[in-house]
């Protein structure tokens, strides 16, 4: 199955970089147009209405979170190419998107695109671009998270989240009515994800703040679902600091 796509990168260089690597190591992927800003970017979405979209996230003339918000009533995958942001990727992060870094490593390339490629064959109905775009204009403890489960994705509100714990591969994640999700992800992606209400109190457990009911000085911390949660001694100074 042909992808049909376009490249958006202010950089020539960088585009015929990227088309020589997706016309040698991803021949599904079909370039229909390219565009050096979003000015050209908008109207050639609007026209060739592609399925995937190579997006450049730093621009002149804005960024690729214009873009969507330009062609949001359009559908398309997007794989983001971008240098390091920490605010950029717990953005794309917590939308599950594609994106690849700066330079352009070829296996995430080959990755990326398979992933999208397995998105349109399965004709998943998950607009990543829509809940990036609603989550950069939320605050962090009312965006919302995407989580890869064994049966698909589900989608919860960050403030749902009761707790997070640890299960091997996987990642329990505890919510506020009393359901838990198993999340094909370590527990160190969402420690690096989430933020403030947000701690990690444990090898094995991070919490909502906003959830905890009691602290015992023995090193417990018990939640609003009764649960106790040990506070380990390496991070009970940053769990007490929430509370301070």
């Amino acid at each position: 199955m042909k992808i049909r796509s376009i490249l958006v990168d202010d950089e020539k260089i960088a585009r015929d970089v990227l088309r020589n690597y997706l016309s040698k190591y991803c021949p599904q992927v079909e370039i229909l147009g390219e565009a050096e800003n979003i000015k050209e970017a908008v109207p050639m979405i609007a026209e060739l209405q592609p399925q995937l979209v190579f997006l450049d996230v730093e621009m002149p003339f804005g960024n690729a979170f214009d873009v969507l918000e330009a062609t949001k009533e359009y559908t398309y995958e997007t794989i983001f190419i971008t240098a390091f942001s920490e605010y950029s990727l717990q953005a794309l992060n917590k939308s599950a998107s594609y994106y690849i870094l700066k330079p352009i490593d070829i296996q995430e390339l080959i990755l990326a695109v398979n992933k999208v490629s397995e998105s349109l064959e399965n004709k998943e109905e998950l607009n990543r671009n829509k809940i990036l775009l609603e989550n950069l204009k939320l605050k962090p403890e009312k965006q919302q998270l995407i989580l890869p489960t064994l049966q698909g994705f589900d989608v919860v509100k960050t403030e749902d989240i009761v707790r997070l714990q640890a299960d091997g591969n996987f990642t329990q994640v505890y919510l506020n009515n009393n359901t838990k999700k198993m999340v094909c992800r370590f527990l160190k992606h969402f420690d690096d994800l989430l933020e403030h209400p947000f701690v990690r109190v444990h090898r094995s457990h991070i919490i909502n703040t906003n959830f905890v009911k009691s602290y015992h000085k023995s090193g417990t911390a018990t939640l609003s679902d009764n649960t106790e949660i040990e506070v380990s001694g390496s991070f009970k100074d940053q769990f007490l600091k929430v509370f301070s």
